[in-house]
């Protein structure tokens, strides 16, 4: 039975024997059957097995047994096929990263029929599997995980990027703004060397700004009893006092 998300569905099964069965529904699986938004039941006795404004969480195979104390107990399954439009939804719609980086970014899609599902960039062209594209899709039920991994981050990345889902019913599409974090890439290297001949202290400074580490290196020419030396290192200023 194909149902719209919304509709209203009653299920029906009959039967006959002597003495007279009684007819309970189960759900497929063991799983329960949702009443409501606050009652699910394993079980329901009746003959008929009604949904008021169905929903995706009614879609299954729901099982109709007769039994009357004599053996064998029948069944007969009736399957329930919801079809409802694409919904899109982002845990994260916020990513920040460096240039140079490998960036993953997820959109969660829940559609049926099956649904047609891509990425998108800011002036909409299609991101696809490609060198620095990795593009997956992990499909469970009327469920579907997207994944893009840019595996080199460029400038012309960051922005916007759209997730789409498109089926028969309708198309929705998801936003990730993807902006670029400062500091990372300073490739300036520097070597400072500072000499203190008056008071008897040479100082160098060695290193580079890329990995924001320095070598500090204090060698005394002629030990005094009080030596002040100041050292520069990246954008402070150290005042070390020895004796």
């Amino acid at each position: 039975m194909v149902v719209h998300e919304g509709s209203n569905v009653t299920l029906q099964c009959a039967a006959t024997g002597y003495p007279s069965p009684t007819i309970t529904w189960r759900r497929e699986g063991n799983h329960n059957i949702v009443i409501s938004n606050t009652l699910t039941v394993a079980v329901v006795d009746s003959s008929t097995l009604t949904f008021h404004r169905v929903t995706r969480q009614h879609m299954g195979s729901y099982l109709c047994i007769a039994s009357n104390g004599v053996p064998p107990t029948v069944s007969k399954r009736i399957t329930l096929i919801v079809h409802f439009a694409p919904m899109v939804w982002i845990q994260n719609q916020l990513v920040g990263d460096f240039v140079g980086d490998r960036l993953s970014i997820e959109c969660h899609v829940e559609a049926f029929p099956k649904s047609i599902n891509y990425w998108s960039s800011e002036n909409r062209n299609l991101l696809t599997q490609g060198d620095n594209y990795d593009t997956t899709l992990k499909e469970v039920n009327y469920k579907t995980e997207m994944r893009l991994t840019i595996n080199q981050v460029k400038e012309e990345h960051f922005g916007t990027c759209h997730c789409v889902s498109k089926n028969s019913l309708g198309a929705t599409d998801g936003t990730i703004k993807v902006y670029k974090l400062p500091g990372k890439n300073w490739n300036n290297n520097y070597q400072t060397s500072v000499t203190a001949s008056n008071n008897g202290l040479q100082h160098n400074i060695t290193g580079s700004t890329s990995n924001r580490e320095g070598k500090n290196n204090c060698v005394p020419i002629n030990p005094k009893p009080v030596v002040i030396f100041y050292c520069i290192v990246l954008c402070g200023i150290l005042l070390s006092k020895s004796s």
